[in-house]
């Protein structure tokens, strides 16, 4: 009777050089018999390995993995920060101070195309970073629409919360809002 060949499972497991590889094979009668195997393994180059099971050849391809190394140092740790994120922290508290915006705002306005096109890391990174307070911000803002524009309370706050008006989190409309003259 003619066998038939089930491959089970074909592990190739690599690091640096040492490479494993299990072959299990079953016929009809559920006999296990042994494969051969040759491995062919260089750092720099594609690893092939090859196994041959009656008259059956089978060959996987596996790239090499680098090995990543981890440095304790003993130091203060000193973050190297690229100027594209200085300059998109500058910017940040610019918009803070002289605007009083929103976190949100200062966000949207940093990675803007039609705005200062900053990427959404160094944006990121200024929001992360800048030293504002939002209440106060809030604050500032009601005021002009209080006061200059000559909105309502309920008005303010329907602002300062719009998405497509100033953004802020309604705690911080809501405090503007309870400290308005």
């Amino acid at each position: 009777m003619k066998k038939r060949i089930i491959l089970i499972a074909l592990l190739a497991s690599m690091t640096f050089g040492a490479t494993a590889c299990s072959v299990t094979q079953v016929d009809k009668n559920a006999e296990k018999t042994s494969a051969t195997q040759a491995v062919e393994t260089t750092q720099e180059k594609t690893t092939k390995e090859t196994t041959t099971v009656e008259k059956t050849t089978v060959t996987t391809t596996v790239k090499p993995t680098t090995k990543e190394t981890t440095v304790k140092v003993t130091e203060p740790k000193t973050q190297a920060v690229s100027q594209e994120y200085l300059n998109a922290l500058a910017t940040a508290e610019s918009y803070s101070e002289t605007m009083h915006m929103s976190k949100k705002g200062i966000y949207d306005q940093l990675t803007s195309e039609y705005g200062e096109n900053f990427p959404a890391d160094a944006a990121q990174y200024a929001i992360d970073n800048i030293k504002a307070d939002w209440n106060a911000n809030a604050l500032e803002t009601a005021k002009t629409y209080y006061k200059d524009m000559s909105m309502s309370k309920n008005a303010v706050y329907d602002q300062l919360i719009s998405e497509y008006g100033e953004q802020f989190t309604e705690s911080e409309a809501q405090y503007a809002i309870d400290h308005l003259d």
